[in-house]
């Protein structure tokens, strides 16, 4: 096992063994505990009380975060020439449509979302092999397939998230930056757990939400109290 730094000493040092944080508790600690020279992401992971592997107990959705995530999301608007000026206005970063589906053919992943229409997906199958493990592939369910294209992008911009459960049971997710105040990490992780709460599957039983930890990039995590979420 690496040893940890001296600062990595005095981070663990500040967590109290055994003890559940609030939200508000673990939003101010994780700030404190950071040394990053960055502006680390603070991310959220939440254990689950569900089975993955049936289809009745999947947990996906998205969230809009009221303080946004803190990161320039960059957007590809995959669109025909007729919404190309309503994705530019929304805020998209790159618009088009072949020229784009050729650099992704080539292996140009560099975006951190993509908004198309229902009649380009036909386009995008081919390329679930370079999207799908990126987590890129548009979906109907998180609002980036859809003729809205520029209320889509603007939302994506303004902090909207997707996420999913993984075959572990456990929701991963950045919910902002260590720049933050305590308030605005806070905000934005209650807002990730009300929506998870509010997903809860009829078919899940016993404890829904097991675990909630709180990390920055470089920082030990909080474990924080579930029935304060």
């Amino acid at each position: 096992m690496a040893k940890l730094s001296k600062k990595q000493k005095e981070a663990h040092a500040k967590i109290e063994k055994d003890k559940l944080y609030s939200v508000e508790e673990a939003s101010a600690l994780v700030k404190e505990i950071t040394s990053a020279k960055f502006d680390a992401s603070v991310d959220l992971a939440v254990r689950l009380g569900v089975d993955p592997r049936k289809a009745n107990q999947m947990v996906r959705g998205v969230v809009t975060l009221p303080h946004g995530t803190g990161k320039d999301v960059k957007v590809l608007a995959l669109v025909t020439p007729d919404k190309e000026a309503e994705a530019t206005a929304a805020g998209a970063d790159y618009v088009g449509l072949d020229e784009y589906l050729d650099k992704i053919k080539g292996g140009w992943t560099d975006v951190d979302v993509i908004i198309t229409m229902p009649s380009v997906m036909g386009k995008l199958g081919p390329l679930g092999r370079v999207l799908g493990p990126r987590g890129l592939m548009p979906n109907p369910k998180t609002g980036t397939v859809t003729m809205e294209v520029a209320k889509a992008v603007t939302e994506v911009k303004a902090g909207k998230i997707d996420f999913k459960v993984d075959k572990t049971g456990i929701v991963h997710a950045a919910i902002g930056k260590v720049s933050f105040t305590p308030e605005k990490i806070a905000d934005n992780a209650k807002e990730l757990l009300d929506t998870l709460n509010k997903m809860k599957p009829a078919a899940a039983k016993g404890v829904y939400m097991k675990s909630i930890f709180m990390s920055s990039t470089m920082s030990p995590s909080v474990q924080l109290d579930p029935k304060t979420a």
